[in-house]
Parts: structure tokens; sequence; C-alpha cells
């Protein structure tokens, strides 16, 4: 609607709404970069363009040719309030809708012979539609229950006899409030409909009376009478009971949603939803036994929010039942995420009747059907589709709408022009994205495509038109996989809703208010982190609680990126790659080999997780490794190396080669998750040729191969010492919890100030221990030695000074300061009995370790030996980065 005035031209209602759909596209388009996803945003496929409306109108010849494209007239759902018929996936049901449903009697006009001696008799029926009893034409019953003829008794007025199922008769009783009621003959339903007529409870054009027919399953004692009334224009069981016993689809009602003159008398212009109940049970009077205010579930216009109704009209239909196996059988073959979503598709499809797909709009892909102006007759062949198609190729759908009769059919046919009228009647929305794959795959991309992407409503919308339209025309569905994911709801599970002042709008979440401390920037990669992290499959809560904990996972990934980056700065690029690394990997210490051999083992794991959409396990494998393998251990093992060693020392550049390939690697990783943070991550690498975020340094997204598993491996390392290393970690972990205990009790500060005394009753630990547990002083390893022995030094693995290995529990006691200072077996993950008390080695002022070395050298007394050897060092590079 125009402020003062309705849009009543088709032209002008289009253009109005193509300016709408582009303005929404340019507003969703900006959105969607913001959120950082990748596409081809100059070159967007639009359902208005005129290619794609050419591809659709192909799909719709081609369907049609075939036979599956048929004008019929059948009940539909109906919007009054948008004055369309709609699709099941229009539609939005509400739990909350009430009707006012009534129990009706109508009198029995000729007894079939098992009720000829009953009389007088009636009919009693239930329905929540009173509304649709001007369109009755039978009462269906059911040939496999028991009716039977009951008196009802009342207080204060005369008594009834109605035919009800048997099983239903106490409940109609008291539906009623009858005193009491008494069975007086029974019979089945085949006997009852044998002959027996009854007077309509309003006359229309069929005149006065119907029969009573046997209907179909639809009919049981779960509720009502077990007696239908029935109108083959108004419900889809009532259609095919009309289609068996040859019953016209009569719907006396017109596209305001009023009553036609058909009606009947004084009914012509009654609102059906609105004041028709209130009408037609005046009309009824004696025949209305009861009524009542019944909730159930009823469909609305998920566009007006309004109900609709079911109503018999002229619409195009496109069949499935010729193909419908098939697509069962290639909707069987697809891969469903989740796999319920196949279940749920299968379900829907074999279920489905004919699709409607035509509706009364202006705005949309015209359905090119000529009328003859004298007898409706429509003209439709695959030469005039083809006709229309070309012309909307050239000048859009809009042709239909400014060129005559005469310009719009073929050259041939044009002396035909005088005697038909265009059609006006469009295609269904799912008809135009349902055959998004004939514009786009066919037309730009491979097909079929890899993957479908939608949320899970769309088993019933585009998902279920794009697999019917594709296998009516290819034989295949248009996708290989299909990945459906849940809603968005507010923290507290609550749809989000402007007028509940709900809604958390993505812009602000990314960046921010000027309120920072009510809304703080995250940025896109948090919002996407946050989708990443949770179950898609379902609906999905999100708040400020949400985004703050998903914001700490982010800053905890970030900042050990950022510590690693810091860390490479003067390694030489030369030394970086995984082949150059992977020369000499026998040659590295134990732990680099087993980091190295994580980080193939995280490799393999994101990438069967990305094959299977399986976001949350990405990121939980990656934060893992990140957090707990890297920045909890390796990194802080680290330090010593990266701080304390010469800056071209071996122990320092395998640990940098390390570093580096871990972020090549997680660059590559997290870049579809969290590509902002990737891209970051890559620029910022000091090794990299090209200044960084120059056109030159390119994009991570750049790197070639880096996404095919199966060319080429980012992490060519075998797992190395699993067992062993996870042993020696949960050890740490235990140590760890000793050096809080003596932080508590204030006999340490820093770690190196520590003492540990252990006592290891697990068998498979000892050997490892004592590999590990040297008393040498760490001067020991000079510059030059082979570090992998250094690397398995227990005092550089916990980083502690010094540490004690005794045999039993009671040694541990007995050489601690107190007992509050020692963790029993019951306490520690490994079962060791581990004491701490302050070392009384002398500290070095370079690596703070406490060393026997401080203070024997002369020329720097306050140095270890190691330090002293460091500092007085060559650091000149040699061969892979090794000291001459």
């Amino acid at each position: 609607k125009v402020p003062g005035s309705w849009i009543r031209e088709p032209l002008d209602v289009r253009a109005r709404a193509a300016a709408f759909a582009n303005d929404a596209m340019m507003r969703q388009r900006e959105s969607f970069k913001r959120y950082g996803v990748w596409a081809k945003w100059d070159e967007p496929y639009l359902t208005l363009d005129p290619g794609y409306e050419a591809a659709q109108l192909g799909v719709f010849k081609t369907m049609f040719e075939r036979g599956h494209i048929y004008r019929g007239t059948k009940p539909v759902w109906y919007s009054p309030s948008s004055q369309t018929a709609l699709a099941e996936a229009e539609l939005a049901y509400s739990d909350a809708h009430v009707s006012r449903a009534v129990y009706a009697a109508f009198e029995v006009r000729r007894a079939a012979d098992c009720i000829a001696d009953l009389r007088p008799l009636e009919l009693a029926i239930w329905t929540t539609t009173p509304w649709t009893l001007p369109a009755n034409l039978a009462i269906a019953v059911s040939g496999s229950l028991e009716y039977a003829a009951v008196d009802y008794y009342f207080e204060g007025k005369p008594p009834r006899r109605l035919v009800v199922a048997r099983e239903l008769a106490q409940a109609l009783a008291s539906k009623q409030h009858a005193r009491e009621f008494e069975v007086v003959a029974t019979f089945d339903g085949h006997e009852l409909a044998n002959g027996t007529s009854y007077v309509r409870p309003i006359a229309n054009k069929f005149g006065e009376t119907a029969n009573v027919v046997v209907g179909g399953n639809y009919i049981s004692a779960e509720g009502g009478t077990g007696l239908v009334h029935t109108a083959p224009g108004h419900g889809l069981d009532d259609y095919q009971t009309g289609l068996k016993f040859g019953l016209a689809p009569f719907a006396p009602v017109d596209t305001h949603g009023r009553y036609t003159a058909e009606a009947g008398e004084a009914l012509e212009g009654v609102d059906v939803l609105n004041e028709a109940t209130d009408v037609i049970l005046h009309r009824l009077g004696h025949g209305v036994l009861c009524d009542e205010l019944y909730s159930h579930r009823y469909p609305y216009d998920w566009r007006t929010k309004q109900p609709v109704i079911m109503r018999a009209t002229s619409q195009w239909f496109a069949s499935i039942s010729s193909f419908r196996e098939l697509a069962l059988e290639k909707i069987e073959e697809a891969k469903w995420v989740p796999s319920a979503g196949k279940n749920r598709i299968a379900a829907m499809t074999s279920l489905r009747g004919d699709w409607c797909i035509s509706r009364q709009r202006s705005w949309g892909v015209p359905i090119p059907a000529f009328y003859h102006s004298a007898t409706g007759e429509h003209l439709l062949t695959p030469e005039t589709i083809r006709h229309v198609q070309s012309l909307v190729r050239e000048q859009g759908s809009d042709v239909w709408w400014s060129s005559s009769v005469r310009e719009l059919l073929p050259s041939h046919m044009k002396e035909l022009a005088d005697d038909y009228v265009k059609g006006s009647d469009t295609m269904d929305v799912w008809f135009d994205s349902g055959t998004s794959w004939a514009s786009v795959l066919d037309g730009r991309l491979q097909f079929p495509a890899d993957l479908y992407l939608e949320g899970s409503d769309q088993h019933r919308g585009w998902f279920q038109s794009s697999a019917l339209t594709s296998v009516a025309v290819n034989g295949v569905l248009p996708f290989v996989s299909v990945v459906t994911h849940g809603f968005v709801l507010d923290e507290n599970g609550l749809k989000m809703s402007k007028s509940e002042g709900n809604v958390v709008d993505p812009l602000i979440v990314i960046e921010g208010t000027a309120d920072k401390r009510k809304h703080p920037a995250y940025g896109a990669d948090v919002l996407r982190m946050w989708v990443a992290s949770v179950d898609y499959s379902s609906d999905v809560r999100l708040g400020t609680n949400a985004l703050r904990q998903v914001f700490e996972q982010y800053r905890k990934l970030r900042n050990t990126l950022r510590y690693m980056i810091g860390n490479v700065y003067d390694l030489p690029a030369s030394h970086i790659a995984c082949s150059s690394l992977a020369t000499y990997y026998s040659d590295l210490p134990s732990l680099d080999r087993w980091v190295l051999g994580r980080l193939s083992q995280v490799e393999r794991d994101v990438f069967a997780a990305y094959d299977e959409y399986h976001f949350s396990r990405i990121l939980n494998v990656i934060l893992q490794f990140c957090v707990t393998d890297l920045s909890a251990f390796y990194l802080d093992v680290a330090k010593d190396r990266l701080y304390i060693s010469p800056a071209p020392s071996r122990r320092r550049r395998d640990c940098q080669r390390v570093i580096a390939v871990c972020l090549d690697v997680l660059s590559r990783l997290i870049a579809p998750l969290l590509p902002h943070l990737a891209e970051e991550v890559w620029h910022a690498l000091p090794y990299k040729e090209h200044p960084p975020y120059s056109t030159e340094r390119g994009s991570v997204f750049e790197l070639s191969g880096a996404w095919n598993i199966r060319a080429r491996r980012l992490a060519p390392f075998p797992p190395f010492a699993e067992d062993r290393w996870t042993s020696i970690r949960l050890l740490r972990n235990d140590i760890n919890k000793a050096l809080e205990l003596g932080r508590k009790a204030k006999i340490i500060g820093s770690s190196l100030d520590a003492c540990i005394i252990v006592s290891v009753r697990n068998a498979e630990l000892i050997p490892i221990l004592q590999q590990l547990c040297n008393s040498k002083p760490l001067a020991q390893y000079t510059v030059y030695s082979d570090c992998q022995l250094e690397m398995e030094d227990s005092r550089l693995l916990f980083l502690i000074s010094d540490i004690r290995v005794v045999g039993s529990p009671a040694l541990v006691g007995r050489a601690v300061l107190s007992e509050a200072h020692v963790l029993t077996s019951d306490e520690t993950e490994t079962g060791s009995t581990i004491g701490i008390r302050p070392s009384d080695i002398p500290k070095c002022a370079r690596c703070w370790y406490r060393d026997p070395t401080v203070g024997s050298i002369s020329e720097h007394p306050l140095l270890c030996g190691r330090c002293y050897a460091s500092v007085k060092s060559d650091h000149r590079d040699g061969p892979h980065g090794y000291l001459n």
C-alpha cells in the first residue's frame, strides 16, 4: 500500500517490488561482506534477472512437455488477507488458534434398511469449521466403525434419537449434558450408507438433500461423532471422497473470503472467518446440539499473519506422482547433515500431494498461459512457452504485462490473438527458488552443487522444491549434500522479536555501540566463532554471556598465535618450510617430534570435521591444541630455548621452525572459520616475502593445494611417542599442583625456586622419570651439544631447578619442611606422592634457574655456566641454522 491509495497497475507493483528487492539485496550483501562471507559479490544470482527468469520458464516448459504441469480445480490453502493461493511452505502454524466447534444434527430423509424402523432420526456431526456447512455435499462414515442409533434424554426438553459412532455415544452425551442415553440399535458404516439421505443444513444449488457415503481412513473414533460433514471444495480428504462419489469441489467463497450467492439465501457477502460461524449457527437453530471453543493447531499466512482457509479454485499444479519414487530414491542417496534431515524430507515427499504452483500476485514470473475469452479454455503449448521464454530472456518478465497478446504469441498463432486474454497468475516463490539450479548451476557453476545450505524449515521449502524440479527435469538431485541449521533464540530461549526488545543485532555484536561497556565491538570473527561453537543442527541461544565466553576463547587463541609470531621474528625464510624440517626430522628433540605429530593429527581431525561440516569439533580440536598442547605445555617449556639460548643456536632454531610450521598450518586450518584472524596471522608472519598487507604478500586463501587433503598434506609428520608424552604431561600436571601448594604456603615464589621430591608407584612412569632426571648441572648442555638430551631433562620440562626421586612416600615426607607440603597419591593423576621444598642452590641472574655453577665464574659470578657459555658464544648461523 502507498500512502493515500492502493497500487493497482501490475507494472507499478512490479517496479516497486523490484526496487524493494534490489535494496534489500544490497543491504544484505553488505552485511554478508562484513560477516566475512566469501562470494562473487559483483556477480550475484537474482531471481529477478532476465536470464534467471528465462531458465525458470525453461524448467516449466520441460515439466509441461512431460505431463507434470496441469490446470485443475481442487481445494488449496488460500489466504483471504493476501488474496492468493499458498503452498504448504508459505504457512505458519499457530498452536494457540481457537475455533468455535459445533455438534449438529441433520434430519434423515431417506433411511437405509438398518434404520428404516427407527425414525424420526438425525445424523450427528462435529466440525471445527461451521462456515463450510453451506458447501456440504455429503456425510461420510467409516466402513470399519460400528454405529448406533442412540436415544438421548434431557431435563426440560424432549429426547433426541441420533446416529453416532458406538464408541463416541458416551462422549456425545457428556457434551450435550444429557441426563441419560440408550443404544437402540447398532450397524456398520456400509449398512448406514446403503441408501441413507439427509436434509442439508443449508440448501444450496445441489438441492435440499444429500447422501451418506463411505469415506476414507481419515474417519475415526478418536473424537467428534464418527460421521464427517463433507465439503469437497474445502478439504483435501473431502475432495478425495468427492472424486470417489462424483461430488463437485463446490466452494461458494470468493477471493476476499466472503460467501458468494451460491452459498444460499441471505449469506452472500458474509466473511467466513469473522462472521459466518454466528450466522450459520443461527440458521441451524434446533439443529445445533452444542458448541464449544476448541484450541488446535491451525495454519496462518506467513506474510500477513492471518488465518487461511481451504478453498477450491482453478489453479496450475505440478503433479509429482510420476516421479515421486525416483525423488525418494535420490533423496536416500544424498548426504544430509544432520542425518535426521533425510527422514524428514523423505516423509514430506512421500506424503506430498500435487503442488499448487500458481499465485494470484503481480510480482513474480508469469505462468505464460492464455485463456479463451468466451470459454475460458487455456492455451499453453511448448511453442507458446518457448516464445515467451525468449522474450523474457531479452526483456525480463515485465514483458508479459507490457506486451499485447499478439506480441506474446508465436508468429504462426498471432491470428488467435483477438480470441484470447493473458493469464494473470504468477509462479509460486518456491518454484522460483527451487529452479535456481537451472540458472546458477547449469549456467555458472558445476551441476550438481556440492552443498545446499539453509534452515531446517526448508525441508518442506527450498530443499524439496529444488529436489522435485531437478528430478522432474534431470532425473537427479541438484545437490550432493545438504546442511540444515536451527534458528537463533535469545539468551532465555525465546524467539527474537523487535516488540520484545530481545533481538541480537549481528552488526552490533561486530561493531559495538557508543556504549562500549554494554556493547563492546567483538569483531566479525567472534560472531563466526560463536556460530562455529554451537550445535547448529538445533535452535541455539545467543546473548551477552555466550558472547563473553566465546570472546575469552578467541582471546586465548589469538594471544597464543600472537606470541608464536613474536618468537619467530628473526627466523630466516629458508628454514620454515615443512619439507625443510622433514629433512632432519629424526634429529629433532623428542618434544619437537611429539608436537609435530600432534599438529599432523590436528590437521587430519580438522579436515575430517570439515568434510562432515562438524564446525564445533574443528574449533574444539584447534583450541585444545593451541591452548593446552602449545600454550600450556610446549611454548611454556620452550621459553628457555627461545630466550636463554643464543639466537642462532640449534635448540632455538629448531623450536622456531616448529613454531613456524604450526603457524603456517594453523592459519590455513582456521581460515574458513576465522578468516580475519587467519589473514592477520598470514600478514604478520615476519619471514614471508613482501611487505605485510601488500598485494604482493597475497592471502592465506591463495595457498595452492592447501585445501585438498588428498593432494597434499600440510603437516606430513607421523605420531611420535604419544603414550610417553601423555605420561610426562600428567606428571607435570601433578608437579604444578605441588608448586601451587608451595606458593600458597609461601615457601616459594617462582617455580624455579622449588625442589621437587617425588615417589612414583606407576610402573610405566618409573623408567620414564629415570630417563628425565639428571643430577648434573644444566651447564653441561653447551650451545654445541646435542639438544635431544637437553630437552629430555626433567628440570626444563617441569620448569623447576631441582628434582629428587625417592623410593617411598615416607621418604617424601621426611624430605620436606611440613607434611602440609605433600600431595598424596590420592591427590594426583599419576598416583605419585609429591613434596615441595625451597631450593638452596644459587640462582642465575639470567635464566633464573638455580644451578651449582652460579658463583664459580669470576668473569660473571651471577651467571650459571650455561648462560656464561651462551653470552660468550659466536652467534653466526651455520648449516640448517646450527652454530659453526
